[in-house]
């Protein structure tokens, strides 16, 4: 049950050019920041947008070429459909929303229902399955709209940011029950989020678009080890720079240089984490080779830490203690040195 698709859509403003291959039974997270593409390109493969040219076929079956005219309308494409807000049908039980697509397909009632109350118990939720949507939580109508998208065993199944409306609690617990679901899900699985957890721990394989472009793709692990942009890097919460590399110095495009690690010559990617960076109220002692005055630019708590946004020769986001910053006694528009040792570096071929 793969899906091979040539997607080219175009409209005032914007055009979506990419090429998706997804396996029977993997999970691609699509990532991409806003206006990147990535509802465009759940809604071409679900049929709810037209294909400007190109071709999408799902396990072998055409659904969708414009060189021939050929348009297999939404219902008759085999695809499940979860989004962000479930569109769950008011009027219906949680039991009648699962067996919807069911009876869609031509199963009698009785037989839809008794299906559909099997799904209801594999998602936990037996002892709601008489509860209208508007007496759920968003945890159970999630559990609901997934257990509606399953039901009618799909060869193709659209995720579109299906925990964003969830509180951080009731994310964690849903995200491991998607998970276990999704494993033993046999189709293809097209997973569209903008959050990095969501992604690594759900998908297989990462694609990562912006402005309508493949930017890069891979494994979580290989992209979480070397992004190539700045929003990748941001994702995966980096420091990345590009500049071109003389044995172990880089000069960045910034203008300033690195000492790194690694040796390369020619362009190169240098990365580092946050973490990484030290801060000194006055230039350190001794000759550190990677140093930079910067000025604070931002401070923003995040968890245990607090990240701080520099500007400068070089910009650099760097994470310290709460201790630390007291110690510093850092506000925006604070002069600072901020130091990264040429071992926390990584360097790879831009």
């Amino acid at each position: 049950m793969s899906v091979d698709a040539r997607l080219r859509v175009e409209r005032p403003g914007f055009a979506l050019d990419l090429d998706l291959h997804i396996e029977a039974g993997q999970v691609v997270a699509l990532l991409g920041p806003n206006g990147a593409g990535k509802t465009t390109t759940l809604r071409t493969l679900a049929g709810l947008n037209a294909l400007s040219s190109g071709r999408i076929a799902i396990d072998d079956a055409v659904v969708e070429d414009t060189s021939t005219g050929r348009r297999i309308p939404t219902e008759r494409r085999g695809i499940g459909l979860l989004f962000q807000d479930y569109l769950l049908f008011p009027h219906l039980s949680a039991l009648d929303n699962v067996a919807f697509g069911l009876r869609c397909q031509g199963r009698s009632k009785a037989e839809a229902r008794t299906a559909a109350a099997a799904w209801l118990e594999r998602v936990g939720l037996s002892e709601h399955a008489a509860a209208r949507p508007a007496a759920l939580s968003g945890g159970q109508a999630q559990r609901v709209a997934l257990a509606r998208a399953l039901a009618p065993s799909p060869r193709l199944l659209l995720l579109d940011e299906p925990l964003a409306a969830l509180d951080a609690h009731t994310r964690l617990d849903i995200r491991t029950r998607l998970r276990h679901h999704l494993a033993d899900f046999t189709g293809a699985t097209l997973l569209v989020t903008h959050d990095p957890l969501d992604a690594m721990i759900l998908a297989d394989r990462l694609i990562v678009i912006e402005h309508g472009q493949l930017v890069q793709a891979g494994t979580p692990g290989e992209i979480a080890r070397h992004p190539r942009t700045e929003y990748i890097a941001r994702l995966v919460g980096l420091n990345l720079y590009r500049g071109t590399a003389t044995d172990h110095r880089v000069r960045l495009t910034q203008g300033a240089d690195i000492t790194t690690v690694d040796s390369h010559q020619g362009p190169v990617f240098v990365a580092f984490r946050p973490t990484a960076v030290a801060l000194y109220r006055t230039r350190p002692d001794g000759t550190p080779r990677n140093q930079w005055p910067v000025t604070v630019a931002g401070i923003e708590r995040r968890g245990d830490h607090v990240r701080i946004d520099l500007t400068g020769p070089l910009p650099i986001a760097a994470d310290i203690t709460p201790a630390a910053l007291a110690e510093l006694d850092l506000a925006p528009g604070t002069e600072v040195w901020a130091t990264v040792k040429a071992t926390e570096t990584s360097t790879y071929p831009a």
